[in-house]
């Protein structure tokens, strides 16, 4: 279904907009078309930039009367694609009970999200792509009872840049609760370089210059790009270095978010550092190998260093040197992989994932009045396909148990989960189906289950791991990793 208007021509880098009423009944019978991606050709009969379209799936039986608990997903991508499209939410409806709303949806990125500039400013809005989020969770206040959804009782989930954007949506506009959500879950919260929008500019230039905008006068350029079909702006959707770096690999996330100053009226952190933010219930967590799946199989150090800049383009020699002298000496050899890729690996995954979460729920423990309901874990299901690949427990691994391995997509699931990790799925669907239906993952937790208990000062959290779900406390090497890129948040754009 549509929950905006399509946001093509003078709707490009606009806050969406209702859709125009037709005043027939629509069939919503199947997937519409994905946002396009950075990188994609286009035509492409499954994505498309009339994109803004919303599944939901609710028990036959409801109706306005039913008033159940309603579960929005946010999918990720790292802003520049959409990686999590059409998962399917039967399943965790049917295990609910049939107590349970499910939505998912689409919403801009890459160019078509988040082009940033003062040009688009003047004649646009910012942050296309989390305004679309927004929109959407507008759309489920007015509409879900529809459905059988209780407005009043949703809970946001986001997973990567959903996991950020949840967190986002918790400080957006100084913190100021619009009473969307009541409740927040995040699988890995991402956190790249967040920029404020003059650092931008170049951006909105290259792209002027590569559809021949760039010899209209100021005022008219976004015109001109609006006025350019779809598949002269998409050849323009792709990574370049950012400033200062010109060498390969490019970029793995080159469109992000900006601080525009209204939408975002600071850096993330810095927000939830001041106590400006939405207090509700959250449920956090991150995989033990974060960044397994985004390190490159760097040989030497310089090349760990070249990839850390890459992504972080304001690192200097003396940061990358102090990054190096953190995570030495060099983790052990992991199959198929050269001498420093675990390097690599641990370090992005914290610095972009795993301290994310860990600083934000400390800052949130420092300012909630919620301090019984910090719900956090770690993922640590093995495999024996991701241990022979040498990714440990990588990005998202615990997605196909929270929704059912057969719902997120013919490759995302390994089939230890329908064999010897089959046990972990009843158990994650439970815990996360009792947060969205209570704000209490232990509620309706299976039986046998262990309780989960909340993050303190001792930073605790769930381990979720096949035979042996178990409480722990961060280990204190993790927290003085945590600590230290802390410290260099000015630097990497998560200024904490």
């Amino acid at each position: 279904m549509r929950y905006a208007a399509p946001p093509l021509e003078d709707l490009r880098w606009r806050a969406p907009v209702e859709p125009l009423h037709t005043g027939t009944v629509e069939k919503a019978t199947r997937f519409q078309p994905v946002c396009l991606g950075i990188g994609m050709h286009y035509p492409d009969y499954s994505h498309d930039e009339d994109c803004l379209f919303v599944n939901v799936w609710s028990p036959a039986n409801a109706t306005p009367r039913s008033k159940l608990p309603v579960w929005i997903f946010i999918q990720g991508g790292g802003y520049v694609s959409l990686s999590n499209a059409n998962w399917n939410g039967a399943e965790v409806v049917q295990k609910s009970g049939h107590n349970i709303v499910m939505v998912n949806f689409n919403y801009r990125v890459g160019l078509w999200g988040f082009l940033a500039s003062e040009r688009v400013r003047e004649d646009g809005d910012l942050n296309a792509g989390l305004l679309d989020q927004r929109m959407l969770m507008k759309w489920v206040k007015e509409h879900i009872a529809s459905f059988g959804g209780d407005p009043d009782k949703v809970v946001i989930h986001g997973a990567s840049a959903g996991a950020g954007s949840v967190a986002m949506h918790m400080v957006a506009y100084g913190g100021r609760n619009d009473n969307l959500f009541v409740g927040a879950m995040a699988e890995s919260v991402f956190f790249p370089a967040q920029p404020f929008v003059p650092e931008l500019e170049y951006q909105f230039d290259r792209v002027i210059r590569q559809t021949g905008c760039s010899k209209v006068a100021r005022p008219k350029q976004i015109a001109c790009l609006r006025s350019k079909d779809v598949a002269a702006l998409q050849a323009s959707n792709y990574a370049q270095p950012f400033p200062g770096r010109s060498q390969p690999p490019m970029p793995l996330f080159y469109w992000t978010p900006c601080i525009d100053g209204d939408f975002l009226r600071d850096l993330p952190y810095t927000l939830f550092r001041r106590g400006s933010f939405v207090d509700v219930p959250v449920l956090f967590g991150t995989d033990t190998d974060e960044g397994s799946l985004f390190a490159p199989n760097t040989a030497t150090q310089p090349e760990v260093a070249d990839f850390l800049a890459n992504n972080y383009p304001k690192l200097t020699p003396n940061d990358t040197a102090a990054i190096l002298a953190l995570y030495s000496p060099p983790l052990p050899l992991l199959p198929g992989h050269a001498p420093w890729f675990p390097t690599a690996s641990r370090a992005y995954g914290e610095a972009t994932f795993t301290c994310p979460s860990d600083n934000v729920l400390n800052h949130l423990h420092a300012f909630t009045e919620l301090t019984d309901s910090l719900f956090v874990y770690r993922y640590n299901v093995l495999d024996d396909d991701n241990l022979a690949l040498g990714i440990g427990v990588p990005h998202l691994f615990e997605a196909a148990a929270i929704f059912g391995p057969d719902n997120i997509g013919p490759t995302a699931a390994r089939p230890s989960y329908k064999t010897y990790n089959a046990p972990m799925v009843p158990v994650l669907m439970a815990y996360w189906i009792s947060f969205v239906r209570t704000l209490d993952p232990n509620i309706y937790r299976v039986k046998d289950a262990p309780k989960w208990g909340v993050w303190g000062e001792d930073m605790e959290r769930l381990v979720l791991e096949t035979g042996n779900v178990r409480m722990e406390s961060t280990p204190q090497d993790e927290r003085a990793r945590c600590q230290f890129w802390q410290g260099l948040g000015d630097v990497m754009e998560q200024k904490q």
